[in-house]
């Protein structure tokens, strides 16, 4: 379906929303003549200043043109040419990457079947067999979605043990923070709460999905790793040449708490949702809803006839599955217009 401003709200990803009116604002601040290229201006280093005060005086950030290439860049510096990474068999980087991490980095992942997207101590454990054998890859990388592709939260005990056993066996933790904003604002913590405090090595910190346009950043808390991620961003084609305004957005984020704003209403908006389908006939949901991500499971003619006027994706179409996004600027009317129209389509 051809999707426009003509159609009501769309539910198939925050991506789909616009810029918040606070990041624009800094974008246009930044777009006041001339500065040099590449990050050496002076908004990339107000960001890599904001970056520390948010998550610790050690970490490094690193602004980037995208998630996918955020995951890239993040993993590159800890990994050899025969390692592998953990991960769950949901993860973003085994699923809806189109094999980035395997074509760029040349590694393997070594994926994990799990029930809620979430990976535990034992996993890690699962897939050590393999450890000094030259048959095999060498597991080096434990990767967690924070927030999970099913829409799940780790909290900071479970990742804390995540980075135990990882570390116990030599591996380091990324984090894939796409959503890290929506988890933080669904534990009520603070960044440093599921990154720095509970021994993650690296992440990323997702802006666009948050508010932002094509903001997204790196975030180094192991020091040893920091001296290869201007190269690697530049060899993974991640350096902008204009980039103040990717920094300038990502301060506007980390600034009066706006990307816990931001992500609080859109999980807000999540649990509205999530509390409207109660009631209705034939739907029922798949997934704890903790963070921006409904996932319900309904009649596929229901779902056929919503997708006539909404943007929504089926998740697993097969068991009738489909997942519902919000944003930070959806609505309540936006939510209810949306049940309304499921329940009729539910008792039609």
């Amino acid at each position: 379906m051809l999707f426009d401003s003509t159609y009501p709200k769309s539910f198939a990803s925050d991506n789909h929303a616009g810029v918040h009116p606070t990041i624009l604002e800094a974008m246009a601040a930044a777009n006041d003549g001339d500065a040099p290229a590449y990050g050496d201006d002076k908004w990339t280093a107000i960001f890599e200043e904001k970056i520390k005060e948010v998550i610790g005086p050690d970490a490094q950030g690193f602004a980037v043109l995208n998630g996918a290439g955020a995951n890239m860049v993040g993993l590159a510096p800890m990994l050899g040419r025969y390692d592998g990474i953990i991960c769950a068999d949901s993860a973003h980087i085994a699923t809806h990457e189109t094999g980035a991490t395997e074509r760029l980095l040349g590694v393997k992942l070594l994926t994990v079947p799990t029930e809620d997207g979430k990976l535990r101590p034992a996993d890690i454990e699962s897939r050590l067999g393999g450890v000094g054998s030259h048959h095999e890859p060498q597991p080096t990388v434990v990767s967690i979605s924070q927030v999970t592709e099913l829409g799940t939260c780790y909290s900071p005990a479970e990742i804390a043990a995540l980075a135990e056993k990882a570390h116990e066996h030599g591996l380091r933790l990324h984090v894939d923070g796409a959503r890290l904003a929506n988890a933080a604002a669904y534990l009520g913590c603070d960044l440093k709460a599921i990154t720095t405090d509970v021994g993650v090595d690296v992440f990323s910190f997702g802006g666009t999905k948050n508010g932002a346009l094509a903001a997204e950043a790196v975030v180094v808390l192991d020091s040893s790793l920091s001296h290869a991620i201007p190269f690697l961003r530049r060899q993974s084609l991640q350096l902008a040449s204009k980039m103040r305004y990717i920094s300038a957005q990502l301060t506007a984020l980390l600034t009066d708490d706006l990307w816990r704003r931001n992500a609080a209403h859109a999980n807000q908006m999540a649990d509205r949702l999530a509390a409207g389908l109660t009631d209705i006939p034939g739907v029922s949901l798949a997934y704890p809803v903790q963070s921006n991500a409904v996932f319900a499971t309904l009649p596929k003619a229901v779902a056929d006839t919503l997708q006539q006027r909404y943007l929504f994706h089926f998740w697993d179409e097969t068991a009738g599955t489909v997942r519902w996004m919000t944003a930070f600027d959806t609505t309540p009317e936006h939510v209810d217009d949306f049940l309304d129209d499921i329940r009729k389509a539910a008792t039609a």
